[in-house]
């Protein structure tokens, strides 16, 4: 059978590197039994070997009650055994971070989260701004992760890294990807009575990011995320 599809640069990528980004928009990843990785349920696109894949339970009390109460982290599996995983998420490009020590903190909108080391620790955290946080109905909970390790990430479109230290830095939640977790972000709510008539901007509700760090803005929105979709 001929065709052009079967051209080395369709081929798999084949070593024994932990992560490789098999193209822009998708990732081939190296799992042994000595190191499983954390990953977002539905991103796993193919799979070689002897590989599982199981709910990802919390460690700790606190973090159980943070995954029942908001749903948040409720969405992630363990990934185990020995063969290659392929991650993607609707085409999106994929971009990793290296975490290089106990102080090195990355917080990330769960909907952009590909996997992650299982030597990362992970924690739920929750952005402060009352009644406008709960109206944005995304963004309000999210994922530190922490450590020595590295977690891959996807980006509708091409991401943009905004620097916050030099003037405060408003984002829309659903474009935002991650940021640094020394930051921490507020909700800023522009809300009148014309919004709930259907008069507002459109733009009522940002993430306030100002101080020393970066936050990634992707080109594009998230879908709504609620509980009940973990």
């Amino acid at each position: 059978m001929r065709s052009e599809l079967f051209s080395q640069r369709n081929a798999e990528i084949q070593n024994q590197d932990r992560w490789t980004l098999q193209s822009k928009k998708m990732l081939r990843t190296v799992i042994t039994p000595n190191a499983p990785m954390i990953a977002t349920k539905g991103a796993m696109v193919a799979y070689q070997g002897d590989v599982h894949f199981t709910h990802q339970g919390s460690k700790s009390v606190g973090q159980f009650m943070k995954k029942a109460a908001t749903g948040e982290g409720g969405n992630v599996m363990r990934v185990e055994g020995h063969g290659e995983v392929f991650f993607a998420r609707e085409a999106s490009n994929i971009f990793m971070m290296s975490l290089e020590g106990p102080q090195d903190a990355l917080t990330v909108n769960t909907s952009n989260l590909l996997a992650f080391d299982d030597a990362l620790s992970w924690e739920i955290k929750r952005i402060k701004g009352g009644v406008g946080a709960m109206a944005s109905g995304s963004g309000l909970f999210n994922l530190e992760l922490a450590g020595r390790g590295t977690a891959a990430i996807c980006c509708k479109g091409e991401p943009m890294v905004l620097d916050c230290s030099q003037q405060p830095t408003f984002v829309d939640p659903q474009a935002a990807v991650c940021w640094s977790s020394a930051l921490a972000p507020q909700i800023k709510t522009d809300v009148s009575i014309g919004t709930f008539f259907g008069r507002g901007s459109g733009e009522s509700i940002q993430l306030a990011f100002h101080g020393p760090g970066f936050v990634v803005v992707q080109p594009a929105e998230n879908a709504v995320y609620s509980a009940a979709q973990a």
